[in-house]
Parts: structure tokens; sequence; C-alpha cells
């Protein structure tokens, strides 16, 4: 697998590059570049929930076909016996998975089994592998164990996230139960320090690490820097060998790896968003780079009057240019391209039907496809090679069209431009409250979620509030049928708590209304904008990202002056006054527990382009325990409030 770009391999690069290992059986490849001929052997791939999260993103099923797999299925799934065909298993050691394993070889299922573990399998659990195998009298049948270092999704190429939403308990709500046991913090803790070394085995590199102190990121950090030094004691069994590293690395400097508590900045996560992925993150059902919206058929109405309705979903891959182009941009701005998209594909297609009524040829695409193959023009050759073209085009911008469409919708029905404007303006001091509470009290504007939302930024970022004024908001939120009420009395709760200064979730910033859209009011366009605030946002950083320019930078802040800092490869474990002495750095791993999402995601992708020059590229990596919509963060935020 090569990168994408001229320069070291991406996360997502060296992700698909150990899979494909996997599945070429675990030959190991003499140069990244070997593995673009991988053996063809037919093999069956089993993988747990994890394991399928982690594929999915990153290797379609046209893949994993042209990897020789001709069957992939679940784990707990029945599955018959398949003879002479080795089985590839990628799956978490668990009792459970262990346990199946061992009945698939009592059975004879296959006929040799390959074991890669996501995660390294505890000795207890290898014991009892051994047992279950030793049983049945089928150990000659297990060919080969591998402990693959791969327990996190990557989604893109700097960006990853160690599970799907609700599939693990290391979430916001799960790290911050008031009923929490030092074991169940000691056992996300180690997940987390577990899931980050699997990360920095993948890359190949050993980071700097810098983190707060104290809470679950000062405690992260040491212990991850506790790991790295123990295996880099071991020198005959390193996992960054000079081979991983020469591959693996963002470049020849060591990358910084920034650790952070979600309470850095609670506002983000309920902030309602205007750029395109995130706005499909926020109000779509999109998740594993997939996107699953409801399309109406205006064509077929009903016996009750109304149009029937089916689902779609549509997958929002790298290889997707306009896509790869336009996620973070504002709404208006991807809305816009893609009607220029869609004028310049009629003008080929137009071209195309010109050529046919030249030649004579009647019928529709395909039979056009068929008559132009027949001959042996010039012309009719370049057609024929620009139709398979044409056409992935057309279905791109279609899909591209139907996800606008869905999210324009929601724009219109639920005021979400207002919203947006209204939070950016809250966020830097900009609005006043009765600007506030007219949109609080609008029946019009908004669901009872939305208000919810708005008012908690406006709480996280208001440092003091009486009770008299809470309790006044409180009412007209009960007026508007708000539930999760209890998001509130944890925000209150953690107000009072919390060491951090309130002021810091401010930030500068702010939007800028432009004139109305200059190719969407028209008629005929697929996208009628009217009454929808063609928003531009300001360029500006989030508290993340400045907590992030500054430990780049090695610059001296407030914010960031007592961060630990850990280098695993010297003798000291804390060597703060290193930092004085260091230069800046161009690569960073950013990692946010607790949940993370786009927005952050895009705001570190658009300071990197920033601060990039022709000589130095700054490229950071955005990972988080889950990516998190505000809907869900909300719930999590009421489940502790109760």
């Amino acid at each position: 697998m090569t990168s994408s770009s001229i320069g070291p391999l991406s996360l997502r690069d060296r992700h698909i590059v150990a899979l494909k290992q996997i599945l070429n059986l675990n030959t190991p490849p003499s140069s990244i570049s070997s593995l673009s001929t991988v053996d063809t052997a037919w093999k069956v791939l089993i993988y747990d929930e994890l394991g399928q999260d982690i594929i999915s993103p990153l290797l379609t099923v046209k893949e994993l076909r042209g990897l020789g797999v001709t069957l992939h299925i679940s784990l707990k799934s029945d599955r018959d016996p398949v003879d002479e065909i080795a089985a590839v298993y990628f799956i978490m050691p668990t009792k459970e998975n262990i346990s199946r394993i061992g009945k698939d070889v009592a059975e004879g299922l296959y006929e040799s089994y390959y074991l890669n573990f996501i995660a390294p399998i505890p000795r207890d659990l290898l014991e009892d592998l051994a047992t279950v195998v030793l049983e049945s009298n089928s150990q000659q049948n297990i060919t080969k164990i591998y402990d693959q270092y791969l327990d996190f999704i990557t989604l893109e190429d700097d960006l990853f996230c160690l599970r799907q939403v609700g599939k693990d308990s290391i979430s916001y709500y799960a790290l911050n139960r008031p009923q929490m046991r030092d074991v169940d913090m000691d056992e996300i803790i180690k997940k987390h320090v577990d899931c980050l070394f699997s990360v920095c085995v993948t890359l190949g590199s050993i980071p700097i690490i810098r983190c707060p102190i104290g809470e679950a990121a000062g405690i992260i950090g040491l212990k991850l820097d506790e790991k790295l030094r123990e295996h880099l004691r071991d020198h005959r069994n390193s996992l960054f060998s000079s081979d991983s590293v020469t591959i693996g690395s963002l470049s020849f400097q060591r990358p910084l790896l920034v650790i952070l508590d979600r309470g850095t900045d609670l506002a983000s996560l309920l902030h309602h968003t205007w750029t395109y992925q995130a706005l499909a993150h926020d109000v779509l059902d999109f998740k594993l780079n997939r996107v699953e919206i409801e399309e109406v058929d205006e064509s077929i109405v009903l016996n009750d009057g109304r149009h029937p309705s089916k689902r779609r979903t549509y997958d929002l891959i790298p290889t997707d240019k306009f896509w790869k182009q336009q996620k973070g941009n504002p709404f208006p701005i991807v809305a816009e391209s893609i009607q220029e998209e869609l004028e310049r594909y009629r003008q080929s297609e137009d071209e195309v039907k010109r050529l046919k009524s030249a030649m004579g040829i009647e019928g529709d695409t395909q039979d056009l496809a068929i008559g132009l193959l027949n001959n042996t023009t010039s012309k009719l050759t370049s057609a024929v090679s620009s139709l398979p073209e044409l056409l992935e085009k057309k279905r791109l911008l279609d899909a591209h069209t139907n996800i606008a469409t869905a999210l324009l919708d929601q724009i219109k029905k639920r005021k979400l431009d207002i919203f947006f404007e209204t939070e950016e303006k809250l966020m830097t001091k900009q609005v006043q409250e009765k600007i506030l509470m007219e949109v609080l009290s609008d029946p019009a504007a908004g669901t009872p979620e939305d208000k919810l939302r708005l008012f908690l930024i406006h709480y996280i970022c208001t440092p003091t509030m009486t009770q008299t004024e809470l309790d006044q908001y409180m009412t007209i939120l009960r007026g508007s049928n708000c539930t999760c009420l209890d998001a509130i009395t944890y925000i209150k709760r953690w107000k009072s708590i919390s060491n951090m200064n309130i002021v810091s979730q401010t930030r500068e910033g702010g939007t800028t209304t432009m004139g109305m859209f200059s190719n969407l009011v028209n008629k005929a366009s697929k996208f009628a904008m009217e009454g929808v605030k063609n928003l531009v946002v300001k360029q500006y950083k989030l508290p993340v990202t400045k907590i992030v320019d500054n430990l780049m930078e090695c610059r001296s802040s407030p914010e960031t002056d007592d961060y630990r800092y850990f280098d695993p490869k010297l003798r000291s474990t804390d060597n703060t006054n290193v930092v004085r002495n260091r230069q800046g750095f161009n690569d960073a791993i950013v990692f946010m527990i607790g949940g993370g999402n786009y927005i952050e995601y895009q705001n570190l992708q658009d300071y990197a382009k920033t601060r990039s020059t022709t000589t130095a590229t700054k490229r950071i990596i955005y990972g988080c325990t889950e990516l998190v919509n505000a809907s869900q963060f909300l719930e999590q935020l009421a489940k502790l409030g109760q």
C-alpha cells in the first residue's frame, strides 16, 4: 500500500497494511510495496463486533475479494463447515471468543486456523485456548497465533477513535459516573493505555507525551509512559524495530502526543455546526464513514396521501474526491459546489448525447456504450474510456445531492443557521441575553433538544449565574417541552467542582452573514436556499487547538506551563524542564478522553494547514474514545445529573 501523497504513510495507510498482512496469512513484507502482490489463496475471514468495526472503514468487500477472502462472517453467527480452506480470525481475546474458537475447532469447521488477536491475549486466556484445543485433539489445525496491536478504529488518514458510541464502557458517562469504583476506573485507564499503545505501534513511533496534572489524562499519560519504557527495555522483542519505524513514522522527528480530558471544552460537543462532515454527524445517522438517510419517493402517493420513504446508505470514503475536498467547508459552499458539479456533468452528458446523435445510435447510455465499442475512431474511443468515469461521477453526485438535500431539510425545519449563529456569538461574548431568550421562547425555532443545547452552551460559558436566573431559564425550557433537563443539574455540579477556569471555555471567532447565495436561489436549482443564512465562519482556534498550538510550538502559556512531560526514551520519568530546550514539533497526535467530534477534528486540520510552510508540513492526528454527536452527549450528561 502506498501513501496517497508523497511522504510518510498516514495512520490509515499503516492500518490497511497491517490488515492486508493478516489476510496474507501474516507473511511479513520485505517492504510496503511488496503487499501489492498479496497471496490470493482462498480463505474465510471471521471477526467479532470490534473486528468488523475496524475493518469496515478500511477495506471494501471488493478489496477483501481481491485479498482472497471468499466469505467474511461474524464469529457469533451459525456457520457451516468449509473444506480445505484456511480461516483467518480477527477478534478480541475474551473468554466468550476463546470458547467459540474451541467450539469451531472441535467441530472441524475449517482446515487450518490463523488466530489474530486485536489486542495481546493474556496468559490465562492463552492457557484456556490450549486446553479447549487439546480436549478436541485439534492442536495440529491451529497454524499460527498472533498479537496484532490494532485495538482502535481508523476512520481517515488523521482520525481514529477507540470504540463506536455505546459499544464499550469508556464513554464520558463511564468516566464520570458517581458510583465509580476504583477497580472500574483502573480497567478504563488500562483500556485507554492499551489502545494508545496500539496506535504508537501501528505508527512505528515513540512519542513525547504531554498531559495535564491529575484527572484521567494525567494518569493515562503516566501509565502509557511506563508501558512504553517497559517495552523498550526488551530489545529482543521490540515492536518499534528499525524497519517498523522507517515504514511507519510520521517523519524523522518524533511526534508529540497530547492527552486531554473532555472537561477542557464541553461546549464544543453541544455546539450546532455549519460544516458538511460535522453537520452530517450532528443531524443524520453517520458512523464508521457511512451515512444513512430517509428518502421520500414523491412519485408514489399512498392511500392516506403520504409518500412512501425508504432508508438509503451512502459510503463517504477518502477515494471520493468531492467528499475529500468539501467535508470541512461550510454547508452553503458545499451546496453551491454540488450545483456547479451537476452543471459540469450535464455538459459532459450533452456532449455524449450529441456524439450519439451524430453517429445515429439510438437507445440509452448502456446501448451507447455498446455502439461506441464497435467503432474504432479516436473520438469514440475517447468517449468510451470516459463513460465509466462519467457514470461513477454521476453516482457520487447523486449521493451528495441526496445527503445535502437531507441536511438542508433539517436546517430549514429546525432553523439550525439561527442556532449556529447565536452559539458562535455566545461563545465569543457577542450576544445579548435578550436575543437568547427570544430564540429559546420561539416555538418555531428548533426542537426542544436544540434549545437545551443552546442554553447549556450559554451556561457553560457564563462564569457566574444566580439561582434566580437559572430558574427563569428552566421555566422557559420546560415550557418548550425540553427533556434531559438533568443535564443542567450535572453542568451545575461540574461548574462548582471543576478547577478549570470557566472563562477558558470562551473563544474568539464568530460568523459573518454574506449576501444571498449567488447560484442557489434560482428556481431551477436543486437546492432552494431561501430563508437560510449564508454564514461564513471566521477562522479561530477552539480551546483544544489553542493548547495544541502552545505545546507544538513549545510556547509558554498559563494553560499549559504545568503540563507533565514524558519522554519514554529518557531515564528520568518526568522531564518538565526539558521542554524549555526543545524546538517545536511538526507532528502531533491529539487524544481526547471522554469523546470527541468532527468540529474539533476539522479545527485542528485547519490549524495544521495554516501553520504549514513549503519547508515544514504540520500534521495532526486526532483521536478520541468515541465520536459522539450532541444528542448522544446530552443523554450522557442527563444520566450523570440524575
